[in-house]
């Protein structure tokens, strides 16, 4: 098998990889995330499936402020999938959405599930100004390709 050699870096090449990591480190975010207060608009994204219901912050550039969910909130089993566990998700949102001193929401809707329109109207009765709301459900136009003809 012989020996196994151990190859060290001399000096010049480690001080060449550390200023390399350095300035991958320095680069500067796309775009900024705001301090708290300084965001007055934001997206408010509920997906609600078959299993559960969640609702994500962003603010307009697309960062992630705040996020929450059925399951996260305590909700076990097929009780995550209930317009009232919906509810109480978006309530949750909302003292989140006060805390950061929000005022105006878009409200982007994904999904079939139950617990869709109970979420909206929870965080309407918040007094929210909710400026849209948006259905982004994806819909199948014209659908995959069917199966070959069975050969009997």
């Amino acid at each position: 098998m012989g020996k196994k050699r151990i190859i060290q870096k001399t000096e010049k090449e480690l001080l060449e990889e550390r200023e390399k990591i350095e300035a991958a480190v320095k680069k500067e975010p796309k775009t900024e995330v705001p301090v708290s207060g300084k965001v007055k608009e934001a997206k408010l994204y509920i997906v609600s499936s078959y299993n559960n219901t969640t609702i994500t912050l962003t603010d307009l550039a697309g960062n992630v402020l705040a996020w929450t969910s059925a399951g996260a909130i305590g909700f076990k089993g097929t009780k995550k999938a209930t317009p009232f566990a919906a509810s109480k998700v978006a309530e949750a949102m909302a003292q989140t959405i006060k805390k950061l001193g929000i005022q105006k929401i878009t409200a982007l809707v994904k999904g079939i599930g139950s617990g869709r329109e109970s979420a909206i109207r929870s965080l309407a009765s918040r007094g929210f100004d909710i400026v849209s709301i948006t259905d982004i459900t994806p819909v199948p136009h014209n659908g995959c390709r069917p199966p070959k003809a069975r050969r009997v």
